[in-house]
């Protein structure tokens, strides 16, 4: 049976976790088109740390199990960002690939040279799979989850998204998690869900492009795809995807205890630009077109936010802008 296991998700764990974290930022202007990782400073003591375990690397073959009704800009959204990390990565800055090489040098780089893989990884779009019909109903338990991860069936090395649609309910969706990933150890892959929550709780897991469920009621940010479902998946998404390639199988980088932990971007949870705050994204860029809020360009002509990375060498969170 494939373990499984959520590191964030809903808004009250990411500000709970966000607050955690002391932000000192030292630049909040958002005019310059590129800049330097800035680094938000965290306290000493117990810190995001390498625990021996493997992580994914070399190449990474990607299968996205598509459960329930995607329009084809939704997938489009997705599509791009996996496809932007390596394969076709952005010429305009800052881009996916950026944020992508930030993990790469933090996290996969030092794991190849402790003798835990890693190194020189590309991540490649290998398969993608269509559950319109519903096959495991509109109400899915985590184990469930995993089974639609298993039926993808992935090799050893392999990652595993499973999506769901705005209509699908997962246990503890919105209530206690956003997304998660987990592992089957034995046949060496990863997997990571994340969910539409446009309709069911965009408040907890589409923020920062809708209103949250309590605290600070400002504004929202404008989703920089037009999409408040997608635009929100994504930010879970690349969550998750981070802490799947960067601890698969609970043993690699984390902070914590290895059941709740910490990881590359949940520990800078809230985080997405110079200046964040619990409650506030950080000063991020704003697509003069849409009005749109973003921190890194995908392929496509897509736009993404993306959430902070731990730098554990810093230590602090580094963001694109």
């Amino acid at each position: 049976m494939a373990s499984r296991r959520g590191f964030i998700s809903s808004r009250a764990l990411q500000m709970a976790a966000a607050a955690l974290i002391v932000l000192s930022m030292a630049r909040p202007s958002l005019c310059q088109q590129r800049r330097e990782l800035e680094l938000a400073e965290m306290p000493t003591g117990d810190q995001l740390t390498y625990h021996g375990g493997a992580v994914l690397s070399g190449d990474i073959p990607v299968s996205i199990v598509w459960y329930g009704s995607f329009s084809p800009g939704k997938k489009a959204i997705v599509v791009d960002f996996i496809e932007s990390l390596t394969s076709k990565p952005a010429s305009a800055t800052p881009s996916v690939a950026q944020w992508w090489a930030t993990i790469r040098k933090v996290y996969l780089s030092n794991a190849a040279a402790a003798g835990g893989g890693g190194g020189d990884t590309r991540v490649l779009l290998a398969s993608q799979a269509a559950d319109e019909q519903y096959s495991l109903g509109k109400s899915l338990t985590l184990d469930q989850v995993s089974q639609l991860a298993a039926g993808a069936a992935p090799g050893k090395g392999a990652l595993v998204l499973v999506l769901t649609a705005a209509d699908v309910v997962v246990e503890g969706f919105g209530s206690v998690r956003c997304g998660l990933h987990g592992a089957d150890a034995g046949a060496g892959y990863a997997y990571a869900w994340a969910g539409d929550a446009e309709r069911q709780c965009p408040g907890q897991c589409a923020w920062p492009f809708a209103r949250p469920a309590y605290g600070p009621q400002d504004k929202p940010l404008v989703a920089p795809n037009g999409d408040v479902g997608a635009d929100g998946m994504m930010v879970t998404l690349a969550s998750m995807v981070a802490g799947a390639v960067t601890n698969p199988f609970r043993d690699a980088y984390y902070q914590g205890e290895k059941d709740a932990a910490l990881e590359a971007c949940t520990a800078c949870a809230g985080v997405y630009g110079s200046g964040s705050y619990p409650g506030y994204a950080g000063d991020v860029l704003v697509d003069k077109a849409t009005g749109g809020s973003y921190n890194a360009v995908g392929a496509g002509g897509h736009k993404y936010l993306l959430p902070a990375v731990y730098d554990a060498a810093k230590p602090g969170c580094s963001t694109l802008v």
